[in-house]
Parts: C-alpha cells; sequence; structure tokens
C-alpha cells in the first residue's frame, strides 16, 4: 500500500515537471534561471557566426554593423543556450520596440498607474498583432515617456544600458505630432539590440516581466500574430502547428523581426531576433529561419 502511494505520488510530481516545461510561461525554479548574458555558448556561437557568414550578402551586412541577430535555444529550459552577432548594436528597430509600450503598460496597470479598460485591453492587442500605429500612439500617451524609460532602465529589467550599447527604446509617437523623448546615445526614436530583445522574451517566457500572471498575459497578447510577413511566412509552411509569439518592424530600409517559437518538439523551442538594415531586408528575415534550425540541430562541439 504505501509504494503504491508513494508510486502515485511521484507520477504526480513528475507530470507536474514534465508539464511545466511544456506549458508557457515556464515554471522553473528561481535558482535554475540565470542573466541570459551568463548562457552564452561558444558551440552555439561559433555555429550560428558560421552559418550567417556562409551567406555573402549576410556577412557583407553583419561587418557593416546592418545586420544583428539574436538566438535562444529553449529546447531544454534548465540548459537554455545563448548567442548573437552584433548583440549590443543597437538600430532603428520601427514598430519592433511597441514590445516596450506593451511592458510599460502592464506593470503600469500592476502598480495602479493605469486603468485596464476594455479599451486598453483592445488597443494592447492591435498595437501588438497588427502593429497598428494609432493604438501604440494611444498607449504611448496613457503611460507617458517618463514611465517608458523608467521601466526600460529599471534595475530589475535593464531594458536600455547606456553602458552596453543601449537597448530598447521608444521615444516618439507613431504618428505625427507631439514631444518627443530620444535615446541618448543615437538620438534614435524607436530602438532595440538584438541581445535585449532576446532578454526579453527570455524572461517573459519564464513569467519574470512584472510578475507570473503579467507575463502570461502579455504572452496571450503577442501570439497569433495578424501579420503573416518576415518569420512568420516561413513558419507558417515549415512549423504549422508551432505557437508563435511576436512582433516586427520595418521602415524604409530598416527590417526587424522578435519571435518566440514555441514547437510541440521540443527541438524547435527557440527565440530569434534579427534587425536588418537593407532595401531587401524584409526577404533576408524570411529566409533567416531555416538556417537558423539548422543551426539549432547542430550538435554541441
Amino acid at each position: 500500500m504505501r509504494s503504491t502511494r508513494f508510486f502515485l505520488l511521484f507520477t504526480i510530481v513528475l507530470c507536474f515537471a514534465v508539464n511545466a516545461q511544456d506549458e508557457l510561461p515556464l515554471r522553473i525554479d528561481n535558482s535554475k534561471i540565470k542573466p541570459l548574458q551568463k548562457l552564452l555558448d561558444s558551440s552555439l556561437q561559433t555555429n550560428l557566426r558560421d552559418e550567417l557568414a556562409s551567406h555573402p550578402e549576410w556577412n557583407d551586412l553583419i561587418v557593416q554593423k546592418k545586420m544583428a541577430v539574436g538566438l535562444v535555444d529553449l529546447s531544454d529550459p534548465e540548459n537554455v543556450r545563448f548567442a548573437r552577432v552584433n548583440g549590443n548594436h543597437m538600430m532603428y528597430a520601427a514598430s519592433l520596440p511597441k514590445i516596450a509600450i506593451l511592458l510599460a503598460a502592464m506593470d503600469a496597470i500592476e502598480k495602479g498607474e493605469l486603468k485596464e479598460t476594455s479599451e486598453v485591453k483592445k488597443d494592447m492587442r492591435l498595437m501588438i498583432s497588427k502593429s497598428d500605429n494609432s493604438a501604440a500612439t494611444r498607449m504611448i500617451d496613457r503611460v507617458g515617456y517618463d514611465k517608458l524609460e523608467a521601466v526600460m532602465t529599471d534595475p530589475k529589467y535593464a531594458f536600455y544600458d547606456e553602458h552596453k550599447g543601449g537597448g530598447l527604446w521608444v521615444g516618439k509617437r507613431y504618428g505625427g505630432g507631439g514631444d518627443t523623448n530620444r535615446e541618448p546615445l543615437k538620438n534614435l526614436s524607436h530602438a532595440a539590440t538584438v541581445t535585449q530583445v532576446c532578454r526579453y522574451y527570455y524572461l517573459l517566457a519564464n513569467g519574470k516581466l512584472v510578475n507570473q500572471k503579467r507575463s502570461k498575459q502579455m504572452l496571450d497578447i503577442l501570439e497569433d500574430p495578424e501579420l503573416h510577413h518576415k518569420f512568420v511566412n516561413t513558419l507558417d509552411k515549415i512549423a504549422p502547428n508551432a505557437r508563435l509569439f511576436r512582433k516586427s518592424g520595418s521602415w524604409r530600409t530598416y527590417h526587424s523581426d522578435s519571435i518566440l517559437v514555441w514547437g510541440k518538439d521540443s527541438n524547435r523551442r527557440y527565440i530569434l531576433v534579427a534587425l536588418v538594415d537593407d532595401a531587401n531586408g524584409e526577404q533576408i528575415i524570411r529566409d533567416l529561419v531555416k538556417p537558423i534550425e539548422k543551426v539549432l540541430k547542430k550538435p554541441v562541439l
């Protein structure tokens, strides 16, 4: 009888552990969640760099610092691997930094600084899923530039750090008029580095943006993007059943995309971020997915 009870208890614990690694946000012990920068993996880094360099057009852009790529392997959530090329090189990122508005709004809602009305919830979804500029501008006006800057520079997150190349920043409405609050390093209005965007999704996947509840809410808003270009265009074909959490951006020659891919198979679970300053940037970002998945499948050196 005692052995039967033990077996049942063991089975329950095992099932919980498995489910905890299959659901988002993940429920991993805090002691096992390390800062992403400490999870740089030399093998993944070498494979990523070599794969990107094998494409002459991409390599030229990387050398000119007109292309940056960040990759986080989440196939084993307790043994995460991180790699990046031009990781701390800040670029204009168009609509991608709307994820910063989303976080600032959730932080404000949690602290009672912003009321979570049906209009606010609708605008947050429109701002992310359809990249609606009017919705994003309304959200900026609700939270304010001071709040946006405070959250991005909060030591809890440090998504913008002048000593590490900058990072995520929103300092201009997505439309005409109004004051601006450009970031101090390059005077950019909407900026990002792939390292900081990778960190954003990594912390989100672990339920560490605001708290577990708000992280889940943010994931719900980011899931099922309604714009099917760039990364999503390719993933729709090669992984139609994967869950996709995504925000992209484009303006003139500046193209960016960021995605958390959560496949049914744990081998297709990763974060991918790309920033490209090139007229062909949209196609480059589409073409990145398959080579990146090839990199992820390579054995650890």
